[in-house]
């Protein structure tokens, strides 16, 4: 991982077009179950039926999924997204970080001309 992601606050995760998990920052290690000894491993091994089929969906049709979660009171923001290297399609990227309950929504309008 590159080291201007090792520590930033939120979970990185990158797996390629098949799921295998290629890369985590820190973060990611810290909050994942067996930390980095899970890369090299695949992303449906450790995910239920349900998420699996959604992964699946993701890999196959290079699809964007963002959603939030609730877990012991933590508020978090998932987003996975593809990555693309030199135009190919490589995998996913998922970044997960916390996320206050209630927070401020702005709508920002374009200068007028």
């Amino acid at each position: 991982m590159e080291k201007y992601f090792e520590e930033l606050p939120m979970a990185i995760t990158v797996c390629d077009r098949e799921g295998n998990i290629l890369d985590m920052n820190r973060h990611s290690a810290d909050v994942n179950s067996h930390g980095e000894k899970i890369i090299g491993n695949n992303l449906f091994n450790c995910h239920p039926p349900h998420a699996a089929a959604i992964l699946r969906d993701l890999l196959d049709n290079e699809k964007t999924n963002v959603y939030t979660i609730e877990k012991n009171g933590v508020k978090k923001l998932i987003y996975q997204v593809p990555w693309y290297e030199n135009g190919a399609f490589g995998g996913l990227i998922e970044f997960s970080m916390e996320i206050p309950f209630d927070m401020p929504h702005h709508v920002r309008m374009p200068k007028q001309q």
